[in-house]
């Protein structure tokens, strides 16, 4: 069982950045990060794959955010620039005990694993 713990969120203006971290408790494959706004259903962000060697973006955030991993230490990072208000939610790091395919890389039930989030907010 891989523990995953969420931290980086908080309050921004719009077009400033944050850098959210997740620390697995162990060796995960495919990891994502998700996040949820009041009243709305939970969306997939980005993803990547256990080598780093393809990445996945929601169409909401192409081009503005990127994510990266560090396998050595356990960590995934997603790093948010251009943050806009519509970008406010809970952001949630997620992992995967197999290979990552694009078709799944940002559905929820993808996913073995799931920290408890961490709060982004943008203000305009």
């Amino acid at each position: 069982q891989v523990q995953l713990v969420e931290s980086g969120g908080g309050s921004v203006e719009a077009g400033g950045s944050l850098r959210l971290s997740c620390a697995a408790s162990g060796y995960t494959n495919g990891m994502a990060w998700f996040r949820q706004a009041p009243g709305k259903e939970r969306e997939g962000v980005a993803a990547i794959r256990s080598d780093a060697t393809s990445t996945f973006y929601g169409d909401s955030v192409k081009g503005r955010f990127a994510i990266s991993r560090d396998n050595a230490k356990n960590l995934v990072y997603l790093q948010m620039n251009s943050l806009k208000p519509e970008d406010t939610g809970m952001y949630y790091c997620a992992a995967r005990d197999s290979w990552l395919i694009s078709a799944s890389a940002l559905r929820e039930g993808t996913y073995d694993y799931w920290g408890q989030g961490t709060q982004v907010t943008v203000s305009s």
